[in-house]
Formats: structure tokens, C-alpha cells, sequence
């Protein structure tokens, strides 16, 4: 009864419902194609999202696991570093102490059987008062080569003056004319008057006549052959003064270092320094 009274009443309004019912089917056709893209654009959005939160999360997991292996990596690398340093430092002082060891062993064994240190602190005084002498003479034979040059010089000086004033003698003042060195104008006169008051003048010898020599041969002969040039009557020169040649030949002997030592001086102190360590040593060894 109930659908029959509801189709009585359905029935008056059925065109209306059908025309309805075309209006929202028409609108919904209408509408599917939005309705479609919007959907479309949510679902891309969605899955955009959750594909970017997964690759995110993928990305800090393979950051985690990174940061876990690099750090694994770096303490195993340090860990061997450290043994390597570790190492090296032990060595190097086994090293050091090894050197120390050796140095003391080598210093005893030479000191004991290689060097006797009480012969070489005598070899070492003996030479040291041996160098102290020599530097004496050196320094004596320094001296006494000085004052010798000095004396020479002097006693050279001296007869450079004797010369020249016996050469300078026509120089000297008389009653009548005061010389060149005998000025009235000075209070007393120079020292190259007082000398030429005291040398003699230089002799000058007369050039010897000439004698013809007897000659047997025909004047004829004299006249066909050429005359040679005259000899000169003076001396040619200037020549050195007789008293310093003589000097010169006669001076002293100046022994040189080499001289005045001996060369054997050095094996001669080392074989008695030798002679005395065999007399005084203790130990007996060829």
C-alpha cells in the first residue's frame, strides 16, 4: 500500500523528475572533465609528496650509514698512525740508548787499550813548550833580522852621505866665501857643511900619456888601415861604492826556520815520547 500511495504520488511529478534528472546528468558531463583534472592534480601532488619524504628519509639513512663507515674508516687509519708513531718513538730511543751504550764502551776500550791519556798529556805538554820555544827563537830571530835591517840601512844611509859629500867637497865654505850649506842667515850651519868639514874630496886621476909602440911593419901598411875609435879616459859608469859591494859580500848568514830547526825535531820527540810510555805503562801489548 505504502509504494502504491508513493507511485500515485511519484506519477503526476515523473516528467518533471525525468527533466531533472537530464539537467544534472547534463551538468555532471559537463563538470567530469574539471572534476578529472582536479583529481588528477591531487593524486600527483599526493604522490609527489610521498615520493619526496621517501626519498628524503633515503637520504638520511645513506647519510647515517655514510657517517658510520667514514668514521670506522678514520678511527682504524688514526689507530694505525698512532701505532706507527708509537713505533718510531720506541726506536728511536732504543736508538739513542744504543748510541749511548756504544759511546761509552768505545770511550773505555780506548782509553784502556788504544790510547794512553798520561802519555798524551806529556806528549801534548812537551810539544806545547816546544812550540812556546820556537816562537821565542822566531820571535829573537824577528828582532835581531830588524835591528840588522836597521843597521843596514843606516850604515848605508851614512856612506850614501860620505859619497855624496866627497862629491859635493867644491861646496864647502871658506874665510872668504860662505858654501851653499853655510848661510850667514842661520845661526849655526847645516849638517852637510859640518860633514864636508870632515871627508876628503874625491881624488881624480890624471889620464895616463900616451906611448907610441914601435911598430915594425911599413908606414904604408898604417896608412892603408883604418884607425880605431880612442878608448874613453874616464870611467864609464856610475858604479856601486867598493865598501858596499864588499858589505854585500861579506854580510852575515840569516837562517831560515827550516835552517835553524831540525828537520827530525817532530819523530825525534815522538820516538822518546814512545820510549817513555813503554817504560811507564802498566799493561804490556805489542
Amino acid at each position: 500500500m505504502a509504494r502504491l500511495a508513493l507511485l500515485a504520488l511519484l506519477t503526476p511529478q515523473a516528467d518533471r523528475i525525468k527533466e531533472a534528472y537530464f539537467v544534472r546528468n547534463r551538468i555532471a558531463e559537463e563538470n567530469r572533465q574539471r572534476e578529472n583534472s582536479a583529481a588528477v592534480k591531487i593524486q600527483s601532488w599526493f604522490r609527489g609528496c610521498r615520493a619526496r619524504a621517501y626519498l628524503s628519509y633515503i637520504h638520511r639513512k645513506a647519510t647515517i650509514i655514510q657517517k658510520t663507515w667514514r668514521g670506522f674508516k678514520a678511527r682504524e687509519h688514526f689507530r694505525q698512525r698512532v701505532k706507527t708513531a708509537y713505533f718510531l718513538m720506541k726506536m728511536n730511543f732504543y736508538n739513542k740508548m744504543a748510541v749511548k751504550i756504544q759511546q761509552r764502551w768505545r770511550g773505555y776500550y780506548v782509553r784502556k787499550y788504544v790510547h794512553n791519556y798520561y802519555a798524551r798529556k806529556r806528549y801534548l805538554e812537551a810539544l806545547t813548550q816546544k812550540n812556546e820555544q820556537i816562537r821565542r827563537e822566531l820571535e829573537e830571530l824577528v828582532e835581531h833580522q830588524r835591528q840588522e835591517r836597521e843597521r843596514v840601512a843606516m850604515e848605508r844611509e851614512e856612506q850614501e852621505k860620505y859619497v855624496r859629500a866627497q862629491r859635493l867637497h867644491f861646496l864647502l865654505s871658506t874665510k872668504q866665501c860662505p858654501g851653499v850649506y853655510n848661510s850667514p842667515f842661520r845661526p849655526e850651519p847645516d849638517e852637510m857643511e859640518l860633514r864636508l868639514r870632515r871627508v876628503k874630496p874625491v881624488r881624480t886621476m890624471s889620464a895616463p900619456k900616451e906611448s907610441r909602440p914601435i911598430n915594425p911593419q911599413p908606414s904604408s901598411y898604417l896608412h892603408s888601415k883604418e884607425r880605431l875609435p880612442p878608448i874613453h879616459k874616464t870611467p864609464q859608469g856610475p858604479f856601486r861604492p867598493a865598501v858596499e859591494v864588499q858589505q854585500q859580500r861579506y854580510r852575515p848568514l840569516e837562517p831560515s826556520l827550516r835552517v835553524a830547526t831540525s828537520i827530525t825535531a817532530l819523530e825525534e820527540a815522538r820516538e822518546e815520547l814512545r820510549r817513555q810510555e813503554w817504560r811507564t805503562r802498566l799493561i804490556d801489548h805489542p
